[in-house]
Parts: C-alpha cells; structure tokens; sequence
C-alpha cells in the first residue's frame, strides 16, 4: 500500500492521464523524464564543486560531473554513479541534484557518469562505458583535481544494474585502485525469469510492467549474460553492499533477490526498504518529502561500510 505522500503523488498523475512511456518514442520518454525532475525533485542546493569531465572509453568520450562539497580534499574514496532511467532516458541533468545530495550527504567526492543510451548504443555499450569510467576515475587524480584512494560503485534503477556489474567485473580484472563498498538502489538484476513483484505491481504505480518491458526492448540485452542480469553471476567476493528497494515497485522482487543472494555468498550486505514507495524516487524528494528519510538511512549505511572498510584497509 502507497504511503501517503506517495498515494497523494499517484493520485495527481493518474488525474493528468499522462500517456505511458511504452507508447511515446526515446526522445518523448526523455524529454518527460526531464520535465518530471523538474517538478518533483529538489534543486541542487549549495555544493563547492561542479566540474564537467570528459571521460575517455573504449568507444570514444563520454561525459561526466564531478560533484563535491568541498572545494579541495586529501586521497580518499571517491563515488562513481550511474544514473537511472531504464538505459533510455536519464543523463547529467537529470541527476545532477540528487548527486549533489549523495556527496554531501556522505562528504564524498561523486562522478555522475553520462553512459551511452539505447536505443542508439544498445546492450552492452552502457556497460562498456560504466566499466572504462571507473577505470579512469581509479587511474585520474590530476583531472579530478583529488586522488581516488579506492572507488564506491553507486546507481539508482539501470545505474544499479551497471554499479553491480561494474563491482564484478573489477573483483575478477582490478582497477588501480579497490572497490570499497556499492549501492544499488532498486536494480534490476535478473531479467531472464519472471517475479511476483512485476505482476503485484503491473499497473498503478511510476513504473508499470508495460513500461519496464519497454525499456527492455529498446536495450535489447542478452537477458541470460551477467552482464545483463546480474544475479546470474557469482556473486562471491563482491564488495560490501548497501540495496534499497521501493515496497511498491515491479523490479522489487529483483531488488530483494539480489541482496538475500549477496548474503548467501558471505558479502556484507545492508538490505532497506522504502516501504510503500514507488520506482524513481531518488528523483522525487520535493513530491515526496519522506523520500529524504529513506535516503538518508541508505546514506548512512553507506557510510558506515566505506568507514569500516577504509579503516580495515589502513590497518592491514
């Protein structure tokens, strides 16, 4: 059941009888995308650094943005986040003050990483993308302006997807430098069978089934590569792990399956819920003011993973 201020927010988009994003084209869903952040998240707020990058690939160069609350900073942890959006719709913007919050909320340095789309760049181009950016933020202080001592993998959505694909394949071929800890908030892990979730929550809700399997169709993934649905891989070895899930979302079974298998290898694992809250709320915290509180708790969690971990690693 919807809590409140989420009912209240399904309640005005079923009253607008806006068209689904399973009938509009990529340029349409991404231009509605834009104009929801717009009305439903906050702004950016005060923050000390934005500084676009230009991130080389094995494809060419993609754009980034380096967020951080303070103007300068000794080597330490720096976040990598993919942004959501289905691998269709999503981009610098879009996240901008969500990332903004993530790096003052954890007073860590944040690289929003602009990965190539689909319908355009198919499966695997976003993934490519995510793993060479993590790559070059691991191996690229003077551009960054501060040394990446070890890298946190983050992403909301298609950018949990990539942040726990991106942790594998740097746990089997290491980066320069270690991957500390991720945070998946409502991935998608495993596309290759159906979960309850999908038809609970078909219809009424941010995300519909239609929707979800509309995205999937314009990134034409190989549903049974890891790459694609991670849950399929091993997961043992992987870096501790924050997952945060919506109660109220299609991909929540997903989501729950890919933290209780986290645990099941032996990783360490914060599993949260935002219970009764949909699919795309790191994007509605204006519309949505308990959304801070679920942010807030996985922030936190976060935190305290990096903390340990960091301490660890100076230690040994």
């Amino acid at each position: 059941m919807p809590r409140p201020d989420v009912a209240a927010l399904l309640t005005y988009i079923s009253a607008r009888g806006a068209p689904g994003v399973e009938t509009q084209t990529p340029e349409q869903a991404r231009a509605g995308l834009r104009a929801s952040v717009d009305a439903a998240d906050l702004p950016v707020g005060e923050i000390a650094v934005q500084q676009l990058l230009a991130i080389p690939t094995r494809s060419g160069t993609i754009a980034g943005l380096l967020l951080d609350a303070r103007a300068t900073r000794e080597a330490g942890p720096v976040v990598l986040w993919y942004h959501g959006g289905g691998f269709v719709t999503g981009d610098l913007g879009t996240h901008r003050a969500f990332a903004a919050e993530a790096a003052r909320q954890l007073d860590l340095p944040v690289v929003l990483v602009d990965y190539r789309l689909a319908p355009e760049a198919p499966y695997p181009a976003a993934v490519e993308d995510a793993e060479d950016a993590a790559r070059w933020v691991a191996s690229q202080s003077a551009e960054l302006g501060r040394a990446a001592a070890s890298l946190v993998l983050g992403g909301d959505s298609a950018g949990g997807t990539l942040a726990i694909v991106t942790a594998t394949t740097l746990r089997d071929t290491p980066a320069d430098v270690p991957v500390l800890a991720q945070m998946a908030v409502y991935p998608a892990t495993d596309s290759s069978r159906t979960y309850p979730s999908q038809d609970e929550f078909a219809e009424g809700r941010v995300l519909t089934e239609a929707g979800r399997r509309w995205y999937y169709e314009q990134y034409r993934a190989d549903v049974h590569d890891r790459h694609a649905s991670p849950l399929l891989g091993d997961l043992a070895g992987l870096p501790p792990a924050v997952v945060l899930t919506a109660g109220e979302d299609p991909v929540r079974d997903e989501g729950r399956a890919y933290a209780a298998a986290l645990i099941t290898a032996g990783v360490p694992t914060t599993f949260l819920e935002a219970v009764g809250h949909v699919h795309g709320f790191v994007l509605m915290r204006r519309a949505v003011p308990s959304t801070q509180d679920d942010l807030a708790r996985a922030f936190a969690a976060l935190s305290a993973a990096v903390s340990t971990f960091t301490t660890r690693a100076g230690a040994a």
